[in-house]
């Protein structure tokens, strides 16, 4: 389906989360491929070229640092390239997708602090006023992150059984932030957010890319390596390695699948429907009424649509999903998708 050769799926499939947090990490993969460390060097720039690689770095685990949130617009048809194209402008803005819905653009900002966030939010609900020229007849659906069952492990390019490999996930459990019930909150010193400035858009494809790292900011080798690996062992960040764009690898679907569950099962509800083969995304969001009355979001990946909508019906059937109100939101074009910028002037 992909036609990568043999190096190229190992080096996509087995680095997005084993990746080796060491002086010279490209060296150890080649060592693990049996190829010299260059050579996986430009097997990666090449990858990047292609567009089959994003960057290879952090994920970082929503909520533990900075603030986000999901949030969509009704935007009239006739406007939808204009705004699009100044939201994707934002630099906190980092995904933003065109679905099939009346609410049309669906995109995630992410800032250092909620204050931050919340004025980027306000200035985008202006500007869209005054670019619809009209009164904007909709609200803006602000839906940041409740609670999460599973978040973005990566695609698994064998597949692990046949559901698995024509959705191409992983189903091994999610790490998230460590802590006594609530969601544990990272906050981070000057050297920290210098890190994670230079680390938030990908490292460096050099044969010591922490060492890079660590000219750009004063500070030792050593103590950036051992702050990104507890930051990896505390799930401050889900995983680091390479990360992958899902369209270019071949899943040229994706759905946001919603239901309205009563709030006494949706916990249990999502973790069992996180547990589903073919969900990448699993979360809580609180309802916007009257305008938006779901609370349980999955997103699911196929090569094609049948895959996808076969994938919605099995895991609704298993979760026990399929008495709740629900709707499937296909996304119909890719504005922007990129890591998330959790610190200002950070390396684009």
């Amino acid at each position: 389906m992909n036609g990568f050769n043999a190096i190229e799926q190992r080096l996509l499939n087995e680095f997005q989360h084993d990746f080796p947090l060491v002086n010279r990490p490209f060296l150890a993969i080649g060592e693990q491929l049996g190829i010299a460390e260059n050579e996986v060097i430009e097997r990666l720039e090449h990858l990047s070229a292609q567009g089959v690689v994003s960057r290879v770095g952090p994920v970082f685990s929503p909520g533990c640092i900075g603030a986000s949130t999901l949030a969509a617009l009704a935007v009239p048809p006739e406007k939808l390239d204009e705004i699009a194209a100044w939201i994707n402008a934002l630099p906190e803005v980092n995904h933003n997708y065109e679905r099939e819905h009346q609410f049309n653009l669906w995109f995630v900002v992410t800032a250092p602090n909620q204050a931050w966030l919340d004025e980027v939010i306000e200035n985008i609900l202006v500007k869209v006023r005054q670019k619809t020229n009209q009164f904007y007849a909709y609200p803006m659906l602000v839906l940041p992150l409740a609670e999460r069952f599973h978040i973005d492990l990566g695609f698994d390019l064998n597949g692990g059984s046949e559901a698995g490999s024509e959705a191409g996930l992983e189903a091994s459990p999610t790490k998230v932030c460590k802590s006594s019930g609530s969601q544990t909150r990272i906050q981070l010193d000057s050297v920290q957010s210098a890190i994670v400035a230079e680390l938030q858009s990908g490292i460096t494809f050099k044969q010591q890319p922490f060492a890079n790292l660590s000219a750009n900011i004063n500070q030792p080798e050593e103590a950036v390596i051992r702050q990104i690996s507890e930051w990896r062992e505390q799930g401050v960040i889900k995983r680091f390695g390479v990360v992958v764009r899902h369209h270019e690898l071949g899943y040229c679907e994706n759905a946001m699948v919603v239901w309205n569950i009563p709030d006494e099962q949706v916990s249990a509800l999502g973790h069992l429907a996180a547990q589903q083969e073919g969900v990448t995304l699993c979360y809580r969001r609180p309802r916007q009424l009257p305008d938006w009355q779901y609370n349980l979001f999955c997103m699911v990946h196929g090569t094609n649509r049948q895959v996808v909508l076969a994938q919605i019906n099995k895991l609704s059937k298993i979760a026990g999903l399929e008495q709740y109100p629900t709707q499937v939101l296909f996304s119909c074009r890719r504005f922007k998708q990129r890591g998330a910028q959790y610190v200002a002037n950070g390396r684009n």
